[in-house]
């Protein structure tokens, strides 16, 4: 199948490629290569990569974080546009020395404790307003957009203005599991609308839920998948996977214009 890149999405998708790095992890044979993966998904059509690398570096390394920013800043624009390049984690300083030295496009802070297996809840911003302040100023120092993952709660809004952050990643796996109502990330979302910060959507999207979710907001800028776009492209490949999810995408821009005709 040639690879496709649906006209008219305004939600981007972004590939997370912390499985990949898992998989290469497992033997030191230096295979499945993150780069000739990343690769692959940008040729099939993917509008950036998402990388979260973690303490323990058990998926992505320090080491690829660096490789991937390189890869992205040589490969020439498609259509005029350049690949972006997400970066999720906990800003310990440790953290923030590793970004800060890279090129990227927007980091996503996550408020995950090291031993977490993946995230699995948003921020308190309130609580942690201080905190996020001063890193999000040292951030758009270096002129990097930022995204703060939260639940779906649209009184957290107030608070991440408070923050100065660019965007919000609304935490999809309660989404995903039933447990939250759509509703609730609606709302949410228009908050955010409302006060003037884009909207971003991750985790446990996949091709059963995707559709659905960008129907109900289809001003979400980007959703990032990993999890579930690696299993896909086991059996589907990365031209049939990607191809997949942009049309998931396509189909629910086109529910919720039909919906507002």
């Amino acid at each position: 199948m040639s690879s496709l890149k649906l006209k008219g999405c305004m939600t981007k998708l972004s590939v997370n490629l912390n499985k990949v790095a898992l998989l290469r992890n497992q033997r030191d044979v230096g295979y499945p290569d993150v780069i000739e993966h990343a690769k692959l998904v940008l040729e099939a059509g993917a509008d950036g990569l998402t990388i979260h690398p973690r303490p323990d570096e058990r998926h992505i390394r320090k080491s690829d974080v660096g490789k991937i920013a390189a890869f992205l800043k040589d490969r020439p624009k498609t259509d005029g546009k350049s690949i972006e390049l997400n970066i999720e984690g906990y800003p310990t300083e440790e953290f923030m020395e590793l970004v800060l030295k890279n090129n990227y496009d927007q980091v996503t802070l996550v408020p995950d404790s090291p031993s977490q297996r993946t995230s699995d809840h948003g921020w308190d911003v309130q609580k942690n307003q201080t905190t996020l302040k001063d890193v999000i100023k040292r951030l758009h120092e270096k002129k990097r957009r930022v995204s703060l993952f939260i639940d779906p709660d649209p009184t957290v809004i107030e608070y991440v203005k408070q923050v100065g952050a660019d965007r919000i990643e609304l935490y999809t796996g309660p989404y995903a599991e039933d447990k939250t109502p759509l509703k609730s990330y609606i709302e949410t979302a228009k908050a955010a609308q409302k006060a003037g910060i884009e909207i971003n959507a991750g985790h446990d999207l996949n091709l059963d839920n995707l559709a659905h979710f960008i129907a109900a907001i289809p001003y979400c800028t980007e959703v990032s998948i990993g999890h579930a776009i690696i299993s896909d492209a086991l059996t589907m490949g990365w031209n049939g996977t990607i191809h997949a999810y942009l049309t998931a995408i396509d189909y629910g821009q086109k529910t919720a214009n039909k919906k507002a005709a």
